[in-house]
């Protein structure tokens, strides 16, 4: 039996405002649009990730930046070059507070957050790298 990850799921406080966020920062597109209130959307980025973005039913639990907290802790985005996808994103507003370190596996990471304050996780991975590898 096979399986891939077909979308990831992101409960926001305000839905509008981070597809939006999406869109604007990372190029992300709507793919479908429930058409009501409360709204409901599905983003395609421009590597083939769906993210679907809904709302909240409360607000975000203390802590939600702290990537050791048990359960799923960030959207890791793989890019071809880390310093230029970060300097691309600080034109978009995006901040980062840490600075680039190694990737479990070889290659760069570095860590920001969207507009709702979710962990965002770049990756950039040697040319020759493949799962295989792990």
């Amino acid at each position: 039996m096979n399986f891939s990850v077909e979308h990831i799921g992101v409960p926001a406080t305000d839905a509008v405002a981070l597809k939006n966020w999406y869109e604007r920062v990372l190029g992300a597109r709507v793919i479908w649009d429930n058409g009501q209130k409360p709204p409901v959307f599905i983003l395609a980025l421009a590597g083939g990730a769906w993210l679907e973005i809904y709302p909240a039913n409360a607000a975000p639990n203390a802590g939600r930046g702290d990537n050791k907290l048990a359960g799923f802790r960030h959207l890791a985005l793989r890019v071809d070059s880390i310093d230029a996808a970060k300097g691309e994103l600080e034109k978009r507003g995006v901040k980062f507070t840490e600075a680039i370190s190694p990737a479990a596996g070889g290659g760069r990471v570095l860590f920001s957050e969207d507009s709702e304050g979710n962990l965002l996780h770049l990756v950039e991975r040697p040319a020759e790298f493949m799962i295989d590898d792990l």
